[in-house]
């Protein structure tokens, strides 16, 4: 799953939760700061993840004609490009070693939040289950959501600002079912 920048508050918000129901942390700060740090830390991630791929277009607009005239498959160099600057910024593109580091800088990050009573790796796999379990629930949620929107009362068209209202509040109302919120 590729993180979206409207998913970081509901992640933020998972691993506030998790880390003030664990045995193994005791919260020395309201629990929304700590979701305020994670929130932080995510979105840094998810914009480096942006400008990474707003490079790739540049370089892909830059040669449009080489790409046009040698017949390439646009999407496969994207991800060729994209690979390659990643590597070159340090930025993890592959899911566990990207939120294995995602969780590591979250938790670098609250040691004045919480006193941790464990192994730091039992709290770094906390978050980092955080964020997996997240990603996953998002994907049952969002089915849900947008079933929902097939038999919702009156037809709403994709993308537009209303379909979007909608979705939003159904889509909170579903976390909410699942515990995320």
């Amino acid at each position: 799953m590729r993180l979206k920048m409207q998913h970081a508050p509901y992640i933020a918000n998972k691993i506030s939760i998790d880390l003030g129901n664990s045995p193994h942390t005791e919260i020395l700060v309201p629990i929304a700061n700590i979701a305020q740090v994670a929130l932080e830390y995510l979105q840094s991630n998810i914009q480096k993840e942006q400008a990474i791929e707003e490079k790739v277009r540049e370089i892909l607009e830059e040669r449009s004609d080489e790409i046009e005239d040698f017949n390439m498959d646009e999407r496969e160099l994207f991800r060729m490009c994209k690979r390659q600057i990643a590597n070159e910024q340090n930025f993890y593109l592959a899911w566990e070693e990207r939120c294995s580091d995602l969780s590591h800088q979250i938790l670098s990050a609250l040691h004045a939040y919480i006193k941790i009573n464990a192994s730091e790796t039992i709290i770094k796999n906390i978050i980092f289950k955080a964020i997996n379990e997240y990603s996953k629930i998002y994907d049952k949620a969002e089915e849900a959501v947008i079933e929902k929107l097939k038999k919702y009362k009156r037809k709403l068209t994709y993308g537009t600002e209303e379909y979007e209202i909608v979705f939003s509040k159904l889509y909170e109302e579903e976390l909410r079912k699942r515990g995320l919120l």
